[in-house]
């Protein structure tokens, strides 16, 4: 296979930037022995000739026809026919991760004829009817656009019918399913939330996404299936040991959706523990290959494990400076890699105001649950995203309160000051969308939060809690911070520049960047500054101003706080 088209048998490493993330990850865990489902991809080519033409690109549909064969010699089923049919999942994958961003639709490849089928083979008429019914919903919703919610006890062909009174028109054929699929995940590439999560995240829009194509493997097979996610340490805190979530009888979209609460990861280990062990060694296995911590999406069917994706995981801001700091210290990574794994960004969240001591005695609690990312914040309780963006446009702090938030509310995520959801666990949506954008965020607190909107309150996302009005707050200070500390001295080692605190800089004279931006003649900053090599003020702790400063020939920089100027001019530095 070659051209548009890859398979992922481990035989060899495609460039991640033409196969995305996703596929790269399943052909390394493939190559290192580790149990993956086969899959083939189409690369990233593909998906920017589609948004360029319209349409697939010549020679498209013959290369995955050919990956469809060659994964029926792998699995010994077939695609649309026989006793033993191949259904797949088709997920979106670029090269820099966006969780949740694009669309993936599972159990492609199930009819009338596969859901029999299916039902024969396992014995369990059950699962082949939930199988087809989570397809058609999937299908509808993302291929369709016609969102529709099916009962369960209902009949398929009264599915369909409901699919087409919502405006949907079902193709006959699997193929026809398929390749009506892959062009939905082209284009959710250029969705407002995959667009807006590129904007906030730096990610160029040239990229485009691969489509991963690959078995389907059943977490929703029997009581001894089931799925999850596991981060090889702890996302919300840096703790240096196995975190995760785990739903029995279920398949991967009901843990990241959010509409379901997960069991901790102890629950596998109860009921498979073969299963829970295999999946501990592979976390370990994928952490010191990659030399990073890592997020796994897997799968256990009839109690055998499958792993699904490995990733860099995303993480609140206090982990990546723990992670960092640990792995220097244990030996997997340099220091230039461990200031490369933390951003500015990241250091100025971890140093906003947290809750005082005290603060919280006599607080009324409105709301509990379990906390996803670390952080304090105050605002008023929205339920609805494009309010969110709104009001947090002219000036308001609000707080985004949802039943559960999908990747059409990250625009709201993105303006929110803090994250609220009634549903859903620290793997949610919510929970990986937060991290990544470093908001305060409490997940499953139950119903009643959204009836709330309107209300201003105090958020605790490292406790998990949801207090009623606003909170005492207080201002971290990095010397206070070993962790920080210890960036600090890495990053002054590495900066083209030196860059104190206003205490160390005491004494020293320099051009004041703050008084000359008072005074309103500064509006050239790097004329204004040209010749001094000592600058100081508050200004400078932006990375513009820093870098402007340095720029223009400036050798030392007094600010506050300091390490994110220094992890700026390192990323910025030739």
């Amino acid at each position: 296979m070659s051209g548009w088209t890859f398979r992922l048998d481990g035989t060899a490493l495609p460039a991640r930037d033409a196969v995305g993330g996703k596929a790269w990850s399943i052909a390394r865990m493939r190559a290192l022995g580790l149990p993956v489902p086969p899959a083939f991809v189409i690369g990233t080519k593909a998906c920017l000739s589609f948004l360029d033409s319209g349409d697939f690109p010549a020679g498209l549909s013959e290369e995955i026809d050919a990956g469809l064969a060659w994964l029926e010699g792998e699995t010994g089923r077939r695609f649309g026919a026989g006793d033993k049919r191949l259904l797949l999942s088709v997920r979106s994958g670029a090269a820099i991760s966006m969780p949740g961003m694009m669309d993936t639709v599972l159990n492609l490849g199930i009819d009338d004829g596969g859901e029999a089928a299916l039902a024969v083979e396992t014995g369990l008429p059950g699962f082949a009817r939930d199988t087809y019914r989570r397809f058609l919903e999937l299908y509808a919703a993302i291929v369709l656009k016609a969102p529709i919610e099916l009962d369960a006890a209902a009949r398929p062909a009264d599915w369909r019918a409901g699919i087409e009174a919502a405006g949907g028109s079902m193709p006959t054929g699997v193929r026809d399913q398929l390749r009506a699929t892959v062009r939905a995940v082209f284009e959710s590439w250029n969705t407002r939330r995959a667009r807006r999560y590129r904007e906030h995240n730096n990610i160029p829009h040239d990229l485009g996404t691969a489509v991963t194509i690959q078995a389907m493997v059943f977490g929703n097979l029997d009581e001894r299936s089931g799925t999850g996610v596991l981060f090889s340490r702890n996302p919300l805190t840096g703790e240096a040991r196995p975190y995760g979530e785990y739903l029995p009888r279920a398949q991967g979209e009901d843990v990241v959706s959010g509409k379901f609460t997960p069991l901790a990861l102890d629950a596998m280990h109860e009921a498979e523990p073969e299963a829970h062990a295999a999946l501990l060694a592979a976390s370990d296995q994928l952490e010191r290959e990659h030399g990073d911590v890592q997020d796994i999406e897997f799968t256990v069917q009839s109690g055998r494990l499958y792993l699904l994706q490995s990733r860099s995981a995303k993480r609140a801001p206090a982990a990546a400076v723990g992670f960092a700091v640990d792995m220097v210290a244990e030996g997997r990574i340099d220091p230039a890699t461990a200031l490369s794994r933390v951003s500015a960004e990241q250091v100025r969240t971890l140093l906003l105001p947290r809750l005082k001591d005290g603060a919280t005695d006599g607080a009324a609690i409105i709301a509990a649950g379990e906390g996803a990312c670390p952080g304090a914040a105050t605002g008023v309780l929205v339920a609805d995203a494009d309010e969110a963006e709104r009001r947090a446009a002219a000036g308001e702090n609000v707080v985004l309160v949802r039943k559960t938030t999908s990747p059409d509310d990250v625009h709201g995520m993105i303006a929110a000051r803090a994250v609220v959801t009634e549903q859903g666990g620290a793997t949610s949506h919510a929970a990986v969308v937060s991290r990544a954008l470093g908001r305060p965020c409490v997940v499953g607190v139950g119903d009643g939060a959204v009836a709330r909107s309107g209300t201003v309150v105090t958020v605790d996302g490292g406790a998990g809690l949801v207090y009623a009005g606003t909170l005492a707050t207080e201002v971290p200070r990095e010397r206070d911070d070993a962790r920080l500390r210890q960036l600090i001295a890495w990053a002054r080692a590495a900066s083209p520049v030196a860059v104190v605190d206003f205490a160390e800089g005491q004494g020293l004279d320099g051009f004041d960047v703050d008084r000359a931006l008072a005074a309103g003649d500064a509006e050239d900053l790097a004329a204004a500054i040209a010749g001094a090599k000592t600058v100081r003020g508050h200004a400078l702790a932006q990375d513009d101003a820093a870098r402007i400063a340095c720029a223009a020939g400036a050798t030392t920089i007094i600010t506050e706080p300091i390490l994110p100027v220094l992890l700026s001019l390192i990323e910025a530095a030739p």
